[in-house]
């Protein structure tokens, strides 16, 4: 019996796939479970229209992330930092607060998670960080740590 998976099911496939499995297999564990349903013509059409709107929404996050991409090219933040001798800053520059300035300065919002930096930002200077905003999509962002 040919059935469509509502949800993983260990040995037998993810969510969303067409298998092919025993009757009683369906009838006494999948069907009461409501793991699976029965692959009659409604039931595919459902299927296939999940799947088109699935694609459409990633579609449209992609396209969301890479505009933002290119907008956060021009974007160069400032942060200012009180610092001892030397230049070194006290304490020192974190991804929430380049996430802050950014809302702040140009009103993007993007997770401090999404900032990919080695470690902190420890001195006065320009830096070029990497944001990753979706899957394969990443945006550069400019920070300028100034004195305050």
């Amino acid at each position: 019996m040919k059935v469509i998976l509502q949800k993983d099911v260990k040995g037998q496939g993810k969510k969303g796939q067409l298998v092919e499995v025993s009757d009683g297999y369906a009838r006494n564990f999948l069907f009461p479970k409501k793991l699976a349903v029965e692959a009659s013509n409604d039931n595919m059409n459902v299927m296939k229209q999940k799947q088109a709107a699935e694609e459409a929404r990633i579609a449209r996050e992609k396209a969301a992330a890479v505009e933002l991409a290119e907008k956060l090219k021009t974007c160069k933040v400032i942060i200012s930092a009180k610092a001892g001798n030397g230049g070194r800053l006290f304490g020192s520059v974190t991804a929430s607060e380049i996430s802050e300035g950014l809302k702040a300065q140009f009103g993007i919002e993007i997770d401090r998670h999404k900032i990919v930096m080695g470690e902190n930002i420890k001195a006065f200077g320009t830096y070029e960080l990497k944001v990753k905003l979706y899957n394969e999509v990443a945006g550069t962002i400019f920070v300028t740590v100034k004195e305050a």
